[in-house]
């Protein structure tokens, strides 16, 4: 049987902690045991972590919830049973049941939230509307002519050197370097110990994700052939596209805005759907961002979307189109309820025939009065 990291590891693969927001608080929420060796019994899906979805998780024997909403955001003082979060936490470690949450590192995962969302509304050559600050660094090490293929290939194949469509993405010259072995405890591949060695290297510079560094620097020194391989490690100020929060495709052909503002009803399943003035007669290009994201209007703007799609607009949000773009709230929930079957997918297709579902009881707070004429 699994244990409970095993059924993590797709979700941190796809996203890993790192990519979530700095006020964000993804991860292990609650924990009764050691994730690495307590076996998990079955993982139950949910947008919020419930006092249902605990309930339900009790009795049908899961002991792991999966959520993309943390439960804990702030510090908790106390645990006295006085909030439905206390008691959430009481109940879940009193039963043994753990809950993890995927949330802002998801929504900036490509094939997650939002990616998800626009290959529903039908879109393509979709890229990420705003991409990751600050997770780049340059790598830079030096090796020997003849093993520098072998070292410059370990590396990329860790994750170093993607570039947009590009992989495998480095730069090399030619160069030599110096050193002297010192100490008898030195066992150099080439020169002699206590004699200075001039040996003709190769320099080679590509780009790493931050999240991938580790992984990248332990391939390097053990493909490289120097006891003591040399390295730099250099910040960069370059967008990651690779990750990042809303996303901006293309519909294969244009269309009546009115009739893509009805698709996108029907497809989050919605009663209604609040909009803005109608921009544009016809809409071709589509941004969205499922969830909160009215501060990413601009971007959509600049994006020269027709449509964008997101949750949580204000009466004052609606105005910021200013006729430019037509700007559609399709609701907290219904933008992000598509992720539990990205949860699906990856923990399934990591680990067959193994018990994982959607909670029974939907988590949304917002209900919808129909019928009223």
């Amino acid at each position: 049987m699994p244990t409970l990291n095993d059924i993590i590891a797709p979700l941190e693969a796809a996203a890993p902690c790192a990519w979530q927001e700095s006020w964000d608080n993804s991860g292990w929420q609650v924990c009764p045991t050691d994730p690495n060796t307590a076996e998990c019994t079955g993982a139950l899906l949910t947008l919020d972590v419930t006092e249902a979805a605990v309930g339900e998780a009790v009795r049908d024997g899961f002991n792991l919830i999966i959520s993309h909403h943390p439960l804990l955001f702030k510090g908790v003082k106390h645990i006295t049973g006085a909030t439905s979060q206390e008691r959430i936490v009481a109940n879940a470690i009193r039963h043994g049941v753990s809950i993890y949450s995927a949330h802002t590192n998801m929504d900036s995962a490509p094939g997650g939230v939002n990616f998800r969302l626009a290959g529903m509304l039908g879109l393509t050559d979709i890229k990420v509307l705003i991409p990751r600050e600050g997770d780049l660094v340059k790598l830079v090490f030096y090796t020997p002519g003849a093993q520098a293929d072998d070292v410059r290939r370990a590396v990329v194949e860790a994750g170093a050197g993607q570039i947009g469509n590009y992989d495998s993405c480095t730069y090399n010259s030619d160069g030599f370097g110096t050193f002297r072995a010192v100490s008898d405890a030195c066992h150099p591949f080439v020169g002699n110990v206590g004699e200075l060695h001039r040996e003709p290297e190769i320099r080679t510079e590509t780009v790493v994700p931050k999240y991938l560094l580790a992984n990248v620097l332990a391939a390097l020194c053990k493909a490289h052939p120097y006891e003591e391989p040399a390295y730099d490690i250099i910040p960069l100020e370059l967008p990651y596209r690779g990750a990042g929060l809303g996303c901006v495709g293309n519909l294969p052909e244009a269309v009546p805005t009115a009739e893509f503002l009805k698709h996108i009803a029907f497809t989050l399943g919605l009663p209604c759907l609040r909009h803005s003035g109608i921009a544009t007669d016809t809409v071709q290009r589509v941004a969205l961002c499922g969830g909160s994201g009215a501060e990413f209007i601009p971007a959509a703007i600049a994006a020269e979307a027709q449509v964008y799609l997101t949750a949580d607009l204000k009466y004052h949000d609606f105005q910021r189109g200013e006729g430019r773009i037509t700007l559609a709230d399709g609701g907290h929930f219904e933008t992000e309820q598509q992720l539990l079957d990205v949860f699906y997918e990856l923990i399934s297709k990591k680990i067959p025939n193994f018990a994982v579902r959607r909670a029974a009881m939907p988590s949304n707070a917002v209900s919808y009065l129909t019928g009223l004429r």
